[in-house]
């Protein structure tokens, strides 16, 4: 063994070796590759060397030498590798030769490490160089499987490294693969096709594990071969002999199988397809998909079977004749028992597509005028494929009820594989309904009868597929109840499904009695029975935590939709409310786990939508609410006392109390109108005002308890809504504690919000409120965000954002829109007041900038809307004292020069953009209003100034000056856009391109 024998074990030992020998033998091993003449070295190795490690090394390093440096080589040291590695490959010259080593006897990564080398060859060589390669190769086949086997080896790392569009492929080598492809076509095809009929007849019974590899290998060619090669009179029978020979081994018939498929799915015009596989007469192999469905054959098969019928289905609808759509429909027809017998029992090719498949085949049917008793048939079996499909593994019953790790990613899982069948489900349901509702019916009732171990779940997906069919069907079908439905939705509500303690089965029959309240809010005598699902354990007292908060919300859903219906079950609903309420008002918050949408809440908002009816008599609302808010303000009092005292560890518990008893006073209040609270029934606005007093204490006591704040705060927003103007009493008091404690922006945006909601509630009666709060608000916000209006970074740059700068960006937008609900609010009076006023200096020129320069359009926009109310409110008739003290000069040397003309003079300014077009009709409608108040002052500062300025051709200005002059908006805007353009297409200096 000489030192780069040596060195090759070394740098292949996985065992312990000395890492600073195998990092020698590594570097010895290099220094070997980079020499001139390693490839002579290699050759000599791979004749007379029998290690397989330095085998493997020496045709690695060759494949690489030939990639790296072929094109330094000479034609001589081509020549000598060319012949070296062929006679290799083929045995050539090695009878009688004990010496010479066999490297296509050797293990299987060797021989494909071979073949790789040789297909490199073939990638520079072929056929320009080396155009004989194939055809001497199949010259040696004779000498049996060995040679056999390498020339397959050969083929398949042709397909594999160049040919196959499986992988992605550089444009060099897709010129290659088509060079080598159209020379094989040419010269040397048909002889391989011969050969691989000869071997397969030669050698089906001697060696089946060649016949296999030689069919694999031909499997691989169907694609880009002459068809008519593979699909003949020879062929044909001999592959269909294959697969139906039951003496013979799996893999041969399994290969054979999946010759005939790739003979199918080879792309050709549906005229031509058709007729071939008419001819295949593929009913022979229908029979083998319910043998063993773990056998390696009835996989083949299968895939076989729904590979052919895809194509039928694609010839069914790209042919138009009547005679092809006949022929393609009796094909399917033939397959399809077949198809859904591989759909409902064997493992499905990963490139098929069962839903993509059978919404083509029901996209077929949609056309027909009426379906015939077979199609019926083949409906009735997609929808068994469904239901089948859509059943959860009951391996995973138990993690799902408790909607552990494990359940949480089933469900997901399940969820998202779903949806795409449910899309089925609908489309055959419109196609046909009757024959749907009629096989959900039957599955309902099958699960209901079974005593399968996987009960639970066939009596969810069937209740899944009802839920599912609800989606496609119109308000007035489930209103009436047509087809099935009128018995579906009764056998819903009556039935005790088993199951029913589990999760999934006790989700899904609350979410489709919810689905279904179409129905019953036309067949009332249901009622009890929906009542009955949600109020006992199947609903809101369910075992499962997960299924009893889900059903607060939906009975929520329910109580919206019956309101009134339900005034007769009140006391029978609250009388079955009482426990639940209680544990809800005096459950242990430090360890709740189930908060947000469903934390308990809705079922407040439930009963507040019922007892807030008119229909309820008056005395029996007051007492209901009572009932309902004392325990609620109680442990509000309670809370608060206990947060006072409570350690930093349990201070949170307390707060968490206190949120929930805010949280559902707010949900318990939306059912109670204004009307009803301020004019018809003024007790219950007393009790909501009482509660609204004791919870501003709150803000006192807490002031920086954010989440608490935020409580309130959304309290108060209710509130304005329940009491109307009763409230604003409380608002002075109110405000002032938030302004206090609003220091930071997010406070702040919380802060502008409730008054933004209080100013479009009460406009000019909040004016003096906003007297007072306005110079806080004012002068908080002018020292957080910028001075000059501008707005975030561009949105290329938005990973760069921090919180900070996303919360004063956030801010800035909501104080745009508070200036803007209060000019347009007629409160535009409140900045002229003395507390105010002095503020105007800070919010012109911020205005001003942010009108002219701000990246976001809608922001631009309604800054100049404020502008033009300012303009209308401030300056009310031409030549009259103003308001404001110079603010007409401001508006026409300012406001007018930079915003109304040189800001949309600038290219930024896109005229192509909808939202910039709703900014342009802003600033001539600023235009008409200045003109309107301040006359030719306005139009004469334009004309003698503004225009001349951007040198402005003079019949241009005239146009305008007539356009502003007459009652045409449009025609103002086209020719004020118009003369813009022009100006941006002359040499204007740096006013244009700022």
């Amino acid at each position: 063994m000489d030192d780069i024998e040596n060195a090759i074990l070394i740098s292949f030992e996985s065992g312990p070796v000395e890492p600073s020998l195998k990092s020698q033998a590594v570097s010895y091993c290099q220094q070997a590759k980079d020499s001139p003449d390693v490839f002579r070295i290699c050759i000599q190795k791979l004749w007379f060397c029998k290690l397989v490690q330095v085998q493997f090394w020496c045709l690695q390093t060759l494949q690489d030498v030939l990639k790296v440096s072929y094109g330094s080589m000479s034609s001589e040291e081509r020549g000598f590798v060319r012949s070296s590695v062929f006679s290799m490959a083929c045995l050539e010259g090695v009878d009688g030769n004990e010496s010479v080593v066999r490297v296509v006897e050797g293990p299987v990564f060797v021989k494909n490490k071979l073949a790789q080398v040789l297909v490199t060859l073939i990638y520079f060589e072929y056929p320009l160089v080396w155009s004989s390669v194939f055809v001497d190769f199949m010259g040696h086949l004779s000498k049996g499987g060995v040679v056999i086997d390498m020339f397959c080896r050969v083929l398949n790392g042709l397909d594999d490294e160049l040919i196959s569009l499986d992988y992605p492929r550089s444009p060099e080598e897709i010129a290659v693969a088509a060079r080598v492809k159209d020379a094989m076509r040419q010269q040397c095809v048909p002889q391989i096709a011969r050969a691989w009929y000869d071997i397969v007849l030669l050698y089906r019974n001697s060696d089946p594990d060649l016949c296999a590899t030689v069919l694999d290998c031909m499997r691989r060619f169907v694609s880009w071969i002459d068809i008519n090669l593979v699909a003949n009179e020879a062929f044909v029978p001999l592959l269909f002999e294959l697969i139906l020979s039951e003496g013979l081994a799996d893999q041969v018939r399994g290969a054979a199988a999946g010759c005939v498929l790739a003979t199918v799915a080879k792309r050709m015009e549906p005229h031509s397809k058709l007729p071939l596989l008419k001819n295949l007469q593929i009913s022979r192999v229908f029979g083998l998909v319910s043998e063993d469905v773990d056998s390696e054959l009835v996989s083949e098969v299968s895939a076989l079977v729904t590979g052919y019928a895809v194509e039928v289905l694609e010839c069914h609808k790209r042919l138009n004749s009547e005679e092809t759509k006949a022929v393609s429909m009796d094909l399917l027809n033939e397959v399809l028992p077949s198809v859904f017998y591989v759909m409902r029992n064997c493992e499905v090719d990963s490139t098929f597509s069962i839903v993509q498949f059978l919404m083509g085949y029901v996209s077929t049917l949609k056309g027909l005028p009426a379906l015939k008793e077979k199609q019926l048939l083949h409906i009735t079996q997609i929808l068994e494929v469904i239901r089948i499909q859509i059943c959860y593994d009951p391996m995973y019953r138990n993690n799902l009820d408790s909607l552990d790790k494990i359940g949480l990613e089933e469900e997901d899982r399940m969820s998202e594989f779903r949806k795409d069948l449910f899309v089925l489900l609908r489309t055959v349901g419109r196609v046909a309904p009757e024959v749907t509702q009629l096989f959900i019916r039957n599955a309902l009732a099958s699960a209901v009868e079974s005593s399968s171990e996987r009960n639970v779940e066939e009596v969810e997906a069937a209740l899944s597929l009802l839920y599912s069919l609800g989606e496609s069907m119109t308000e007035e079908a489930m209103k009436s109840g047509s087809g099935c439905l009128s018995e579906l939705i009764p056998m819903l509500l009556t039935t005790k499904f088993p199951g029913h303690s589990h999760r999934l089965v006790a989700l899904v029959y609350l979410e489709n009695i919810t689905r279904y309240m179409k129905f019953i809010q036309e067949h009332s005598q249901y009622i009890p029975n929906v009542l009955g699902a949600f109020l006992d354990e199947r609903g809101l007292h369910h075992q499962n935590v997960h299924v009893s908060r889900r059903a607060y919300y939906l009975f929520m859903r329910v109580v919206k939709l019956l309101k009134s219906k339900l005034v007769p079950y009140i006391d029978k609903i609250l009388q079955n409310l009482q426990d639940t309420l209680s544990q809800l008002t005096s459950m242990n918050f430090a360890s709740r786990e189930h908060s947000g949408t469903e934390d308990g809440s809705h079922i407040f908002e439930a009963i507040g939508l019922i007892i807030g009816l008119e229909d309820v008599p008056a005395e029996k609302q007051s007492d209901y609410l009572s009932l309902l808010l004392t325990p609620l303000c109680q442990q509000i009092e309670n809370g608060l006392m206990e947060a006072k005292v409570a350690s930093s560890e349990n201070f949170p518990a307390k707060i968490a109390k206190i949120q929930f008893a805010i949280v559902a006073i707010n949900a318990l209040s939306k059912g109670f109108s204004e009307r009803l609270v301020t004019a018809s029934r003024p007790r219950i606005g007393h009790m909501f005002k009482q509660t609204l007093d004791m919870l501003l204490r709150l803000l006192i006591e807490f002031p920086k308890v954010e989440p608490l704040r935020s409580k309130v705060i959304s309290l108060i927003h209710r509130m304005v809504e329940t009491l109307g103007p009763s409230v604003l009493p409380y608002l002075p008091r109110a405000l002032e504690q938030l302004l206090a404690d609003s220091e930071q922006p997010k406070e702040m945006v919380g802060f502008l919000v409730l008054l933004n909601q209080l100013i479009c509630k009460f406009s000019t009666s909040l004016s003096c409120i906003l007297e007072e709060v306005y110079p806080v608000v004012a002068e908080r916000i002018y020292g957080l965000i910028p001075k000059d209006g501008k707005s975030s970074p561009s949105p290329s740059r938005s990973e760069a954002i921090t919180e900070d700068t996303r919360e004063l960006i956030e801010l800035q937008r909501t104080f745009y829109t508070f200036l803007h609900v209060m000019a347009t609010h007629d409160l535009s009076s409140v900045f002229l007041t003395p507390k105010c006023m002095p503020h105007l200096e800070e919010m012109m020129p911020l205005l001003l900038n942010t009108c002219c320069t701000h990246k976001d359009i809608t922001v631009r926009k309604a800054c100049v809307q404020i502008f033009i109310r300012l303009i209308e409110d401030w300056c009310p008739k031409p030549n009259t004292e103003e308001k404001l003290p110079g603010f007409q000069d401001y508006m026409i040397n300012t406001f007018a020069t930079n915003c109304c003309f040189f800001s949309v003079l600038d290219k930024s300014f896109d005229f192509n953009d909808a939202n910039t077009q709703g900014l342009l009709s802003e600033i001539i409608k600023a235009q008409k209003v200045m003109y309107e108040k301040y006359g030719n002052t306005f139009l004469m500062h334009f004309m003698s100034g503004v225009f001349p300025s951007a040198h402005c051709p003079q019949d241009l200005a005239e146009q305008y000056c007539q356009k502003l002059q007459g009652n045409d908006t449009g025609g103002l805007k086209l020719c004020y856009q118009s003369l813009i353009k022009n100006l941006r297409l002359q040499p204007n200096g740096s006013h244009v391109f700022r």
